[in-house]
């Protein structure tokens, strides 16, 4: 399980990123993230507001991890991203539940992004490949609500392109808002970000450029 834990993270003393990453003041990832600033900043108010809010409203925290974890599941990462949020899942729910929502994504991986192209110049471009459909019952403890947030969170991560009006029509039929749509797609999207940042500074600490070995 990754040293990350919610209370650092919600007690402002870590960054969830260089946590992730597990970096030290000082180190060469320390150097390129702080070179960084705004960047930075933005990826932690980013995380703040989407997966660690104050006041998560309607859309309560855990319906917001187990999306995280799912959506974080389908990738391949190698980082400490899928535990990190599998216990966030936990701390909300319970462990069963949890590792249901990871079996759930691992099932349903797959090499994106894929996908129908409307536009008739690109159609030969089209690549098919899987959708899910998700009954609340596949998952004790879930709803229809979180089905159809797992289903949008497979869409938006690996075939973003089939993305048609019915997509969200499901969503509102099971009960999501026209403002929790909005956030749970950016928390999907953020979480994409945030996976590929993540991803690619342990690809840097595992190969060093040349001047930084000297």
């Amino acid at each position: 399980m990754t040293e990350t834990t919610h209370a650092q993270t919600t007690s402002g003393s870590a960054d969830i990123i260089d946590s992730l990453c597990q970096i030290t003041p000082g180190s060469d990832l320390d150097t390129i993230r702080r070179s960084r600033a705004q960047a930075r900043e933005n990826a932690q108010r980013s995380f703040e507001v989407l997966l660690d809010p104050q006041d998560p409203g309607t859309f309560p925290l855990s319906e917001r991890y187990a999306v995280a974890a799912y959506t974080v599941a389908l990738q391949a990462s190698q980082s400490a991203a899928l535990d990190f949020y599998l216990e966030l899942t936990e701390e909300e729910t319970d462990s069963h539940f949890a590792r249901s929502i990871e079996q759930l994504a691992r099932a349903a991986r797959s090499v994106g992004p894929y996908g129908e192209y409307r536009e008739p110049r690109h159609t030969r471009e089209s690549e098919p490949g899987t959708t899910v459909h998700y009954d609340a019952k596949e998952v004790p403890g879930s709803s229809p609500r979180l089905a159809a947030a797992l289903e949008h969170a497979h869409l938006l991560s690996l075939h973003p392109r089939d993305a048609r009006p019915e997509h969200l029509k499901r969503l509102e039929n099971a009960g999501w808002s026209a403002d929790e749509i909005v956030t749970l797609s950016q928390l999907i999207a953020f979480l994409a970000f945030q996976i590929r940042v993540v991803d690619g500074l342990l690809a840097l600490a595992d190969n060093p450029s040349p001047e930084e070995t000297r």
